[in-house]
């Protein structure tokens, strides 16, 4: 019997409504009486505010994902694969953003950290049909948890700074302050370069969420020389994982046998 569009419709309808819910209280958070982005608690490690930028991309390539979801290719890995954990997402992420435009710091990182571990079940999902996936799962399913996942890897970080870091406005960065700095950017550079050696082809979607970030953190740290060069050495260096990443899908179009047996996993288990 045919895939029918209401299969799973009540998940279905349920992603719809978390779409909403988490594209909705971004846009509260910006356009609402609350502080938006980049108005908050400032530390050595906030990026300029055009950083979130990234969250509208999110938003576009989910919306495909919401729509995806009613084919039956798209049911397959976001209904029977992916399941209840998308809502599970929408609702943490929400709440963290919520939580975070009170500037209520510290619980803002503890929610934070649930997001990335939500963000990450799923992305590993993903990863394990990788070499199953369409173009149409590339578009609609990979890419856009690949940018979240980069993405939530940056808000641990900045959630953690803004929890237990000092003020930009009021302290200057002391030995401390630049060590945490230097090994919160080295670990953002490691990620990436962790994204790009994860499989033959390497993957994008994260590289580019956290060199956009490293990018943003060199413009914006413009009172100490030493983070603001050391983000834009390190934006550098992720920028090399991404053409790393270009090339690996390069290779990979070219000659498919590349990819390991082992990714070729179904999605749902038999």
């Amino acid at each position: 019997m045919a895939d029918s569009w209401k299969d799973g419709i009540v998940l279905k309808i349920v992603n719809v409504a978390v779409y909403l819910l988490l594209l909705g209280s971004n846009i509260y958070s910006v356009a609402g009486p609350e502080k938006g982005y980049g108005s908050g608690k400032v530390t050595y490690f906030t990026p300029a505010p055009w950083a979130f930028a990234i969250w509208s991309l999110i938003h576009l390539l989910l919306l495909g994902t919401i729509i995806y979801q009613f084919f039956p290719s798209g049911k397959r890995i976001i209904i029977d694969g992916i399941s209840f954990r998308f809502p599970l997402l929408a609702v943490l992420n929400s709440c963290y953003v919520s939580v975070w435009s009170h500037q209520q710091y510290v619980l803002s990182f503890i929610l934070a950290l649930f997001v990335s571990s939500a963000v990450t079940h799923i992305y590993y999902i993903i990863r394990r049909t990788h070499a199953g996936l369409s173009w149409k799962d590339e578009i609609f399913v990979r890419w856009p948890f690949s940018i979240y996942h980069g993405w939530t890897t940056v808000l641990v970080l900045l959630s953690a700074f803004e929890a237990f870091g000092v003020d930009y406005h009021t302290h200057r960065a002391g030995a401390w302050t630049k060590v945490f700095v230097f090994l919160g950017l080295l670990f953002l550079e490691a990620t990436s370069a962790s994204y790009a050696f994860s499989s033959p082809e390497g993957d994008l979607g994260g590289s580019i969420a956290i060199t956009w970030s490293l990018f943003a953190i060199f413009a914006h740290q413009k009172s100490s020389a030493f983070v603001h060069w050391t983000a834009l050495a390190f934006a550098c260096l992720s920028l090399f994982w991404i053409s790393k990443s270009l090339y690996g899908h390069l290779v990979a179009y070219r000659n498919p046998s590349v990819l390991h047996d082992e990714e070729r996993a179904p999605l749902v288990g038999s």
